[in-house]
């Protein structure tokens, strides 16, 4: 019946048609560039509910900070307060204690003086009766000596020298009384002396110890005034932490408001994402839409602007499949390493670009078929082929430059060795229908995008579906 009604489709009907094509053509790129917008807004609002979380998440931080913050200030202030409180009271104990030794020591120090002046005195008396004493005893020498010449006389006179006998014993006794009583007082003197020398040098031993005393004391009353200084500087932080915990109390009532507004514009942008999340997939369903109208129209038979870019593809597909299944074939490449999946990365690429066993091999045998391929219409971009996971082994020259150290370079003229599983790229790697017909906003990095329009026919390889191949081109 379809058969039937190609025949009977007149010229009017044809243009008719071909009329509707270019409109839905032109209605595809119009929802096209819309989906793209909505795929960015999403994005945006996906990134921005995320700043808005984390501006949440740390507003709560803050504000959790400062509560901490002012509860540790009233800690401060009533431990500063605390040890104010002490330091006064030690420190006012520590200056009466100081002030009452140092007039003690003060009084010890006059004391030590005053009785080693008075041992001085004593010492001076002693010595005079010593020179007394020896005199004493030089006089009972004396006397004993004239006692003896006495007694010598007393014999020569016999009878009448007996009383003259009886005063030289007399003398004799008294002479050696006195010696007894000088021997006795020299002793006692030199005891007593002794006794002065012992007390002299310990009044010369306390007297430095008291005025040593009174130097300590001085350095007690510096460390006394040093503490009296501390207990007015602590005074001091308390009353500059009690001025501080008027701005952090404004601070914690300005943070609590501000996290309360956040979390309701938190709230807000989430539900903004959400919204966004289904413009985005209502957005996605229309584009799926107005391309399957696109490739419905193509495949009626009517000529629109795709036709030729469509046949294009699936000629060069074809080219493309004969190539690898004759090298598996040939033995020139297994069929493994045809269908690797094990994507190595290449070290030091931004955007990062991978290795599979075959991409040599189709760099040398795809390569110059895609070269063709753009210069088949003026409309052409380019033209490469994706596997099913939307890797891109070989692309045109032109896209195949070596990376530089600029990403943003990178990502327009390094765009071979990369997987594009976008939307469109993953569609039409996977795609199984003869042909599919896509329009989306190419990324041509630094922040600009194209409208393209991207026709790919699927690839297969000994049976298996290997892949599509693309061909972006000019709406």
């Amino acid at each position: 019946m379809n058969a039937a009604a190609k025949h009977e489709l007149t010229p009017a009907d044809n243009n008719t048609m071909a009329d509707i094509g270019h409109r839905v053509e032109r209605l595809g790129i119009e929802i096209a560039d819309v989906n793209g917008v909505a795929s960015e807004l999403a994005a945006l609002g996906v990134q921005q509910a995320q700043n808005v979380s984390s501006v949440t998440r740390t507003s709560g931080q803050v504000l959790d900070t400062t509560t901490k913050l002012s509860n540790s200030m009233a800690e401060a202030v009533q431990s500063a307060e605390e040890a104010e409180r002490i330091l006064t009271a030690s420190t006012q104990q520590i200056h009466d204690t100081i002030h009452k030794n140092t007039d003690r020591m003060q009084e010890l120090s006059n004391n030590s003086l005053n009785l080693k002046e008075s041992l001085t005195s004593v010492d001076n008396n002693v010595q005079e009766v010593r020179v007394a004493s020896r005199a004493i005893g030089q006089i009972a020498r004396e006397t004993q000596l004239l006692s003896l010449n006495a007694s010598v006389e007393a014999a020569r006179a016999g009878d009448a020298g007996r009383g003259f006998a009886v005063i030289a014993a007399s003398v004799k006794t008294l002479a050696d009384q006195i010696q007894g009583f000088a021997d006795q007082n020299a002793q006692s003197l030199e005891e007593l002396v002794e006794v002065l020398s012992g007390l002299q040098d310990r009044s010369q031993a306390s007297a430095q110890t008291a005025t040593q005393a009174i130097e300590d004391t001085a350095a007690a009353t510096e460390a006394s005034t040093q503490l009296t200084n501390l207990s007015q500087s602590v005074s001091k932080l308390v009353k500059d932490i009690e001025a501080l915990r008027a701005p952090v109390h404004e601070n914690i009532r300005a943070s609590t408001s501000i996290n309360e507004e956040l979390s309701d514009l938190d709230q807000s942008v989430k539900h903004f994402e959400k919204q966004l999340g289904t413009l985005q997939r209502r957005a996605d369903s229309i584009l799926d839409i107005s391309e399957d109208l696109m490739v419905f129209i193509a495949q009626s038979g009517v000529e629109t602007g795709d036709t030729k870019i469509i046949r294009i593809c699936e000629k060069a597909a074809r080219q493309i499949e004969a190539l690898m299944q004759q090298a598996i074939q040939q033995g020139a490449l297994s069929r493994r390493a045809a269908f690797d999946r094990q994507y190595k990365q290449i070290p030091n690429t931004d955007p990062i670009q991978y290795f599979t066993e075959y991409v040599d091999w189709t760099d040398a045998h795809w390569q110059p078929i895609f070269e063709k391929v753009q210069q088949a219409d003026p409309r052409i971009a380019f033209s490469a082929a994706v596997d099913v996971n939307g890797y891109l082994p070989t692309h045109n020259k032109i896209y195949s430059k070596p990376p530089s150290d600029d990403p943003v370079w990178n990502a327009a003229n390094c765009r071979n060795r990369r997987i594009f599983d976008d939307r469109t790229g993953l569609s039409a790697g996977q795609n199984t229908k003869p042909f599919l017909l896509q329009t989306y906003r190419r990324d041509m990095g630094n922040g600009e995008f194209v409208l393209m329009k991207d026709a790919s026919v699927p690839l297969y390889i000994e049976g298996q579906h290997w892949g599509g191949l693309r061909i972006g081109y000019k709406v």
